[in-house]
């Protein structure tokens, strides 16, 4: 058994491989309350200003890790994210051996953090960590008893090529129609909500599209807050542009399907000790 504070690296399942710092018991039996989940795929040169960025917008705010899931990249990016295990005691990496998309990535990093509240964004280095504050007191404040509410970024002001900006446009209008989800941009990064929710969802491949949907079909609530957006500074988009549009529609089927046949029943129990009482 390594020795606390040493990286170290096991498989399980097919392919997957899971780096973690060890930590004290007294860290184990205190999770953190946000694990910012990011998903890479070749982002050697974006990785560590973001960790930079996402450290600086959560300095005064409440305690957290950083996953990030190494989607199988063919650059650096394994030695980068190495690197900064070394030196960052709330970082940790999830490694796929093989690309499996975005989704599985974002699945990865849900399924292993510790934090009861989850915010995801991009690798890219295009959606700005500074929105995370925001983004997680709005979740405060949206949030019923049962807190189950999706915070959506809205990036208003997309600062992407034309030909994304209209696949996507397109994308979010057709899925809007047909799933009723009233959300302007479900292909954001950037979200906000809790663990034990996103887990709930039926898990496939292309799923961080229709998070709205699947949150709305758990009977919860969505909503949706503008975020800055800005230029990919280094690098290129690693997962595509027109399965934006193509892969989302073909996928629209099986969740209109999901979304028509909800399993949310208003449960009491009869009988309880503090009746009795």
């Amino acid at each position: 058994m390594p020795a606390p504070g040493r990286n170290f690296l096991f498989s399980f399942g097919r392919g997957v491989y899971y780096r973690m710092s060890m930590s004290s018991q007294s860290e184990n039996q205190n999770p953190p309350d946000l694990s910012v989940v990011v998903p890479v795929h070749n982002e050697a040169d974006n990785i560590r200003p973001l960790v930079d960025e996402i450290v600086v917008a959560m300095k005064d705010g409440p305690a957290f890790e950083m996953v990030f899931v190494n989607d199988g990249s063919a650059d650096t990016s394994a030695d980068v994210l190495a690197a900064v295990a070394r030196e960052i005691p709330n970082f940790r990496v999830l490694q796929h051996a093989r690309q499996s998309g975005q989704s599985v990535a974002v699945h990865t990093g849900v399924s292993h953090a510790r934090g009861l509240l989850i915010a995801t964004l991009d690798g890219d280095g295009q959606n700005d960590p500074a929105d995370i504050p925001n983004l997680v007191a709005t979740y405060r404040d949206q949030a019923a008893s049962d807190g189950k509410v999706l915070i959506v970024g809205w990036r208003k002001g997309r600062k992407d090529t034309f030909v994304k900006r209209m696949s996507s446009k397109i994308a979010n209008g057709v899925r809007s129609r047909i799933l009723g989800d009233a959300t302007p941009d479900t292909g954001c990064g950037l979200k906000v909500l809790r663990r034990e929710d996103f887990l709930a969802f039926p898990a496939f491949n292309h799923m961080h599209r229709f998070l709205p949907a699947l949150m709305l079909r758990q009977g919860g609530r969505v909503v949706s807050v503008e975020v800055n957006h800005r230029p990919r500074e280094r690098g290129q988009s690693n997962y595509g542009t027109l399965d934006r549009l193509w892969v989302g529609l073909t996928d629209l089927r099986g969740v209109a399907w999901l979304r028509a046949r909800p399993v949310n029943p208003d449960v009491s129990e009869i009988g309880s000790d503090s009746q009795d009482a």
